[in-house]
């Protein structure tokens, strides 16, 4: 049993919270406002996220961070990507013990183009001791119990075991990586290509070509997953592929619900209103497209949904012009990682890697 402090409170961090607790966990999640503590503490109830969900009694909460990372054995991150360089500063004079810690929230930051655990690390310090999990998980779907897997990626070999453990069951697998850029990457950029989808659907309705956006999509993934120095094959796991999957069919996503809504004339303002969800995908298309411009990388369908998010630009205009692209060779500007073609690793004792590429750091 391992004392965990979550960090948000959002339907992700209320359906992890969950899924620690009933694994023997000592948890806390904690929450920016008072009412979501109070209902989780009094009611076992989170009134705003996944209120049809019952939390385990002994599932704690509090609007207090200090007291929720007081004695933390490990800490989980899952804010918005919008708040957490905020968070994580409120944070960091509470993990001056050197607690490790995992970021769950997917996106990039705005204008410095950092990676979600880059900017938890720069708050907080020791990166040795960070990690990231991404994957497809729809937060409801983990709530009720529904089987699913993510990947969980690390710097430090034994960070990233260690909450492997902790996270592993029946229901949930896990599996390494030391690939952190692909990982960070592929959880922002698969929401870009679901808001893509769910303008798709709401305007022709095609499942031919709701699989093209999404193909094209995850070589556009695989592109600047290279060139930031990542394992393209990456993009093909949990954390790709699978979440892209997931992200970019299900109504239960925001990110596809949202370019649905959007579709039929809602704005984000509107739809934010309406939902009380953050659209992680808006804010990283612009990052997405600031990264590819510094990186030379070619990204259509970023730069589509970018136009329309952004730049108001018609519809109509910005489908054509993608039809108006010249053809090309399907895997124009993939890098081809040599750890990509050896994925056998010599230790069999894990419960499972995803990849074995031996990927530097970003920093």
């Amino acid at each position: 049993m391992s004392r965990c402090a979550v960090i948000g409170a959002g339907s992700w961090g209320t359906a992890v919270s969950r899924h620690l607790a009933l694994l023997g966990n000592d948890v806390i999640v904690w929450s920016h406002g008072q009412q979501v503590a109070s209902g989780i503490n009094e009611r076992h109830v989170n009134p705003r996220y996944l209120s049809d969900v019952v939390l385990p009694e002994g599932l704690l909460a509090t609007s207090d961070l200090a007291h929720c990372l007081d004695g933390a054995d490990a800490v989980v991150f899952v804010v918005p990507s919008t708040h957490l360089r905020e968070v994580s500063r409120a944070c960091a004079p509470h993990m001056a013990d050197g607690k490790p810690y995992i970021v769950l929230t997917k996106g990039i930051e705005p204008t410095t183009c950092d990676l979600m655990i880059d900017v938890v690390s720069e708050e907080v310090g020791r990166p040795e001791l960070s990690a990231c999990l991404s994957g497809p998980n729809l937060a409801a779907e983990i709530a009720h119990d529904q089987p699913a897997g993510s990947v969980i990626a690390s710097r430090d070999r034994s960070v990233g075991l260690m909450f492997q453990r902790l996270f592993h069951s029946e229901r949930f697998r896990t599996y390494v990586s030391d690939d952190v850029i692909g990982v960070e990457v592929c959880g922002a950029a698969k929401n870009v290509v679901a808001i893509a989808c769910g303008i798709t659907k709401g305007v022709v309705d095609s499942d031919n070509t709701a699989a093209m956006i999404m193909t094209r999509g995850l070589a556009e993934m695989s592109r600047l997953v290279g060139a930031l120095g990542g394992n393209p094959l990456t993009c093909m796991g949990l954390a790709g592929m699978g979440d892209l999957v997931a992200t970019c069919t299900s109504p239960r996503s925001r990110n596809y619900s949202f370019g649905l809504s959007f579709s039929r004339g809602e704005t984000l303002q509107q739809y934010s209103q309406r939902t009380h969800m953050v659209v992680e995908g808006y804010y990283a298309c612009a990052s997405l497209m600031e990264l590819s411009r510094r990186l030379g990388v070619e990204a259509p369908l970023t730069q589509a949904i970018y136009s329309l998010l952004y730049e108001d630009a018609p519809l109509d205009d910005v489908i054509a012009a993608l039809y108006a692209r010249e053809p090309r060779d399907e895997f124009y500007g993939i890098s081809t990682c040599p750890a990509a073609r050896d994925v056998a690793r010599t230790s069999k004792a894990d419960v499972g890697d995803e990849t074995s590429s031996n990927v530097a750091s970003r920093r």
